[in-house]
């Protein structure tokens, strides 16, 4: 069954805040990820009628955002990577890098992150997904998304941490 209009855009309200949020964190960079949510919506609404509301409409969304970003990895043929000299201007007192948004100390720490680990974190942290959609979405069992996860949040801290003491 399709979406009606107001429903989807129930959805996007709902959702969009979320979808900026891991697409910039995929990307690096503010304008490819608000052009990855434009991209992201347009197929959304192009594809309504295969929405399952079983599923769930934030999954469905990180889903649809998700291979927009991989298709953008392939066509410029890598993974995105902080852009400009990490001259940091920021200085970060918490030692959580969970607790912080978008600051650069944090990009530059996920973007350290091997792509499998990164991807499942910002799936369940930024994207806000269960981890079980995130499997579904990665197409990978559930005990895989769980380790990398607990791996990814380990390893970010080490990385964070790193990246704070150089702006201090």
């Amino acid at each position: 069954m399709a979406l009606s209009r107001a429903a989807f855009q129930e959805l996007v309200e709902e959702h969009a805040p979320a979808l900026y949020r891991l697409a910039y964190r995929l990307t690096g960079q503010g304008h490819d990820a608000e052009d990855i949510v434009q991209e992201t919506l347009r197929s959304a609404w192009t594809s309504r009628d295969r929405f399952d509301p079983n599923r769930g409409g934030r999954a469905w969304l990180a889903s649809i955002l998700r291979r927009r970003v991989v298709d953008r990895w392939r066509r410029v043929g890598r993974s995105p990577t902080i852009g400009g000299d990490p001259a940091w201007e920021v200085a970060v007192e918490a030692a959580d890098p969970l607790a912080h948004e978008l600051t650069d100390e944090m990009q530059l720490a996920l973007m350290q992150l091997p792509d499998e680990l990164r991807e499942s974190l910002l799936l369940v942290v930024v994207g806000e997904l269960t981890h079980q959609e995130t499997a579904d979405a990665l197409g990978v069992p559930l005990g895989t998304v769980l380790s990398r996860v607990c791996r990814a949040r380990q390893r970010l801290r080490l990385n964070f941490l790193a990246a704070s003491r150089r702006t201090v």
